[in-house]
């Protein structure tokens, strides 16, 4: 038997190939880009929508050690706080200033921060400065009061920022400070068994986005209202006050301290709809006696990245995203403890 090894004859061009022709390559590369063009958009979906949901169950977790300090204390913290300074009593009593969120992080499990800040001296001192004691402790970034769609960085060298603000109620007064209709204002001390529209039907607190630093020429039309507040001449406020003026972020940017308790601040009513093309705007009470002197009045909304609304939280601890299209007569009447709408 013949065992020699058998051969066939190949056609040029017949055998097997080696790789993709360029016509192959390039049909592939389409392909991937077409693909990658479906997917990308609802990756981003799928981040942004974790991105918001981490938005919500932070405030929450706020909403909860507010409830909490309500019943160590007997009633809410005051959105901010006012009253003279013994060691000097020609400073301004407004000049305390520290916000709801300073008086709760103890009921945030941030004890270390609080028993280094120290909340019996103003956090302003009469130049302006803040105390020494505290320029360390009121610089922390606090995960807790940023919201991840945000760019969560420092908006004023000397503070630690916040997404997160106080409800003062619907901005009615001229964007009074004192004794506004919502749940936090100068001094409040609000029990949620007070809240007669409903604990439900309340607005607690909800997101602001962070500002940036503007350059005062930049013409108002081309000022973004998520980063920038009108300075207005006077207060109360007036909508031709804050239609007539072109200073931006007068001192500093919106959200620029979780310790400050006022409207650029740590405080936001609802007087403009959620997500407003209107610029937010504020002022300050520059001749007045020390117990309202330098008291800031303001219209501050609430505002995100999150298409289409905001997140807010409710006086009865729950969390929900509010569409930016909602009536606004609904958006006010969400910010009021006792409207009887």
């Amino acid at each position: 038997m013949d065992h020699a090894p058998r051969y066939r004859s190949v056609e040029p061009g017949a055998g097997p190939r080696g790789g993709f022709s360029l016509v192959e390559l390039l049909a592939v590369i389409a392909i991937i880009g077409l693909v990658s063009g479906l997917l990308l958009p609802a990756v981003q979906r799928a981040r942004e929508a974790s991105r918001r949901s981490e938005c919500l169950n932070r405030l929450r977790q706020i909403a909860v050690a507010l409830h909490n300090y309500e019943a160590a204390r007997g009633a809410l913290p005051s959105g901010s706080i006012a009253r003279p300074f013994d060691a000097d009593p020609q400073t301004p009593h407004t000049f305390y200033r520290w916000s709801a969120l300073a008086q709760a992080m103890p009921y945030l499990e941030r004890s270390i921060e609080l028993a280094a800040v120290d909340l019996s001296v103003p956090l302003y001192g009469k130049d302006f400065s803040v105390f020494p004691q505290n320029q360390q402790p009121v610089r922390a970034m606090l995960a807790d009061f940023l919201c991840p769609s945000d760019r969560q960085d420092r908006v004023s060298e000397g503070f630690g920022p916040t997404n997160y603000a106080l409800c003062a109620g619907s901005g009615s007064g001229g964007g009074t400070p004192f004794d506004a209709d919502g749940l936090f204002y100068i001094n409040s001390a609000i029990r949620t068994r007070q809240i007669a529209d409903g604990a439900s039907r309340t607005a607690l607190l909800a997101e602001c986005t962070l500002g940036e630093a503007v350059s005062p020429l930049t013409p108002r039309g081309e000022a973004d209202p998520r980063l920038v507040y009108a300075f207005a001449r006077a207060a109360p406020l007036t909508d031709a006050s804050c239609a007539d003026t072109a200073v931006w972020n007068l001192s500093d940017p919106p959200g620029f301290a979780w310790a400050n308790g006022e409207y650029r601040s740590a405080m936001y009513n609802h007087y403009r709809g959620p997500n407003s093309a209107e610029l937010d705007c504020v002022s300050n009470k520059l001749i007045a006696p020390l117990a309202e002197r330098y008291a800031a009045y303001g219209w501050r909304t609430a505002r995100s990245y999150h298409a289409g609304g905001v997140n807010v939280a409710l006086a009865d601890g729950s969390a929900t995203f509010v569409h930016e299209t909602v009536q606004p007569d609904a958006w006010r009447a969400l910010a009021t403890r006792s409207g009887d709408e």
